[in-house]
């Protein structure tokens, strides 16, 4: 029996909120509260090019299994627009995790 468990949930929001936090940090915002109903454009005003930074700190952090341009390519603009931190920790979660497998 094989059963391949990644980080949880809560690790990789943990891990996200760290990233976007140094982002924010450019821009003198890091003391805002991120969740996962927080938005990337409304409420954190982050724009595509600060995507492509957190997109990097992914890959970094995760390896390719992890592709942010990938995930986005497939989404419409109206839902790049409204992307919430807790999709992107949903789609990190998944693709680390994927299918649990057991057999023998």
């Amino acid at each position: 029996m094989t059963t391949t468990t990644g980080p949880t949930v809560e690790a990789v929001l943990d891990d996200i909120r760290s990233m976007l936090y140094r982002v924010l940090d450019q821009y003198g915002l890091d003391d805002v509260e991120i969740t996962m109903d927080t938005t990337f454009h409304d409420e954190l005003g982050l724009e595509s090019i600060d995507l492509v930074t957190v997109g990097s700190m992914m890959t970094d952090q995760y390896g390719e299994t992890v592709n942010l341009a990938a995930f986005l390519a497939d989404l419409d603009i109206d839902d790049v627009i409204g992307l919430r931190v807790g999709t992107l920790v949903d789609f990190v979660h998944a693709a680390l995790n994927g299918p649990r497998r057991t057999g023998s």
